[in-house]
């Protein structure tokens, strides 16, 4: 008997060193470490994790391959953490962990882009299983029926409420009564600043109210913190962590500037197709970045951060550039294709929930 254990536990072992070595190990596996510090490196053996032609339902300015992008080389790469490894993404095994759960992306289309990443993510592991993809109001809800779990987006840009008074559209930094939406939702996973830069024609409030104050315009890093401030105060008063769980998307970066990345000829992420080396992004982080992770180390109840900002600087060549929404007049390199980076986002968010 000993003999044959000694025989079990040497298997588990082996088979424990493999997934390592394949990079297909966990983080727990192998101690804890930073998933967010790494590399990204060639796979052309398992990813990508889908096929655009197994989603149907991807949305057209996420549908790179379709709308005639020439090089599939940016589905091919993996995020390879410098001390440990992640482990694949498995759809059954998420749709069984969160069986009979609903999990809510809340924020711009940034929070769409991942929302479609994971639907697929799920939907090709179980293309047999049915489902249902509907819309109420301003949440669309997308229920694997099988498993009764349902992965819904919330479009809400600022988190906080802006509200049509007799002055017109009012940004009110200290209200979030679209948190409605949010009760009794297993799983949210958070995500704010896109649309904190705009102006002009796309800017959607015409004046800031923080109090009692109404503001023409304020510094918009400011704007962004006080709405964080206010989203934080709703976690802390509503949020009952025994039930659920709360992450943040936190920022995910443009690349409309190629000395950022050491090719000042580049004007834009078009005709990218490889990430940066290393895993050091030569412009740095955004300013955005700081203050998110300041309001979160204020917050009481635990808050996940999804640190995707440098992993994502990194992919460049990630981008619809001229393969998005717009076709050849438009030039979008703030969202990703997919399959694509967001893939990775929430293969770090599977790996942390399991």
């Amino acid at each position: 008997m000993r003999k044959q254990n000694f025989f079990i536990h040497l298997l588990l072992l082996v088979s424990m060193v493999m997934k390592a070595v394949k990079g297909k190990g966990t983080a727990t596996e192998l101690g804890e470490c930073d998933l967010y510090s790494g590399t990204w490196v060639k796979d052309d053996e398992e990813y990508p994790l889908y096929r655009a032609a197994t989603c149907p339902f991807i949305e057209r300015e996420f549908r790179c391959e379709g709308n005639g992008r020439p090089d599939l080389f940016y589905t091919h790469y993996r995020w390879q953490p410098l001390a440990c490894n992640l482990l694949r993404f498995n759809g059954q095994d998420f749709l069984e962990k969160v069986r009979g759960k609903s999990i809510m992306f809340v924020g711009d289309s940034l929070s769409r882009n991942q929302w479609q990443s994971l639907t697929c993510l799920l939907h090709s592991s179980v293309p047999t299983s049915n489902y249902t993809l509907d819309r109420v109001g301003d949440v669309s809800i997308f229920t694997f029926t099988e498993y009764n779990v349902k992965v819904m987006l919330d479009r809400n840009v600022y988190l906080v409420d802006v509200v049509r008074e007799k002055i017109g559209r009012v940004l009110k930094l200290d209200s979030i009564e679209g948190s409605k939406l949010w009760n009794g939702i297993d799983m949210l996973i958070f995500n704010t600043w896109h649309w904190w830069s705009r102006r002009g024609p796309t800017q959607p409030w015409d004046y800031i109210q923080i109090g009692d104050n109404v503001l023409k315009d304020m510094d918009r890093l400011q704007a962004f913190e006080e709405a964080l401030k206010t989203w934080a105060a709703w976690v802390d008063t509503n949020v009952d962590p025994t039930k659920v769980k709360v992450f943040f998307q936190g920022i995910s970066p443009s690349h409309y500037n190629g000395s950022l990345w050491n090719e000042p000829s580049a004007k834009s992420c078009v005709r990218q197709t490889t990430p940066v080396a290393g895993s050091t992004y030569p412009g740095g982080l955004p300013r955005e970045v700081a203050v998110l992770k300041n309001v979160l180390s204020t917050i009481k109840k635990p808050v996940t951060l999804l640190d995707i900002t440098t992993l994502s600087l990194l992919r460049k060549d990630g981008h619809p550039s001229i393969y998005g929404f717009g076709g050849a007049s438009g030039m979008d390199c703030s969202h990703w294709c997919l399959p694509g980076v967001p893939d990775t986002w929430n293969e770090i968010l599977y790996n942390l929930i399991i």
